[in-house]
């Protein structure tokens, strides 16, 4: 479960025993299926970049899909899309960014 008060949600690439999540380019994938939802909503070549709610990066050597709070609020069925991906796949949810070095152990 989500806690309202985080701003941003880190799904990593790592399962809950803490394999690596393949493809490798998982994070590209899911960001770019979530780049329609953004401020002021879809715009002629918005799907050309990702959306600032859903944004993929690399933490600790993870990679990682940030997904902010505003996405909920917009479409909350995106929102829901993105969280039940990570529980689909059994991937690693931290609530904010997670420490430096430490990646979770289940």
């Amino acid at each position: 479960m989500v806690s309202n008060s985080a701003k941003e949600v880190f799904i990593l690439g790592l399962t809950q025993s803490g394999r690596p999540f393949r493809p490798s380019d998982w994070a590209e994938r899911l960001a770019g299926v979530m780049s329609q939802f953004r401020p002021g909503g879809p715009q002629p070549g918005s799907h050309l970049g990702y959306s600032p709610w859903c944004i993929p990066t690399t933490v600790n050597g993870v990679r990682c899909v940030v997904v902010h709070h505003d996405l909920r609020e917009y479409e909350v069925m995106a929102w829901d899309f993105c969280m039940n991906f990570a529980k689909d796949n059994d991937l690693q949810v931290s609530q904010g960014a997670p420490a430096p070095n430490a990646p979770k152990t289940p």
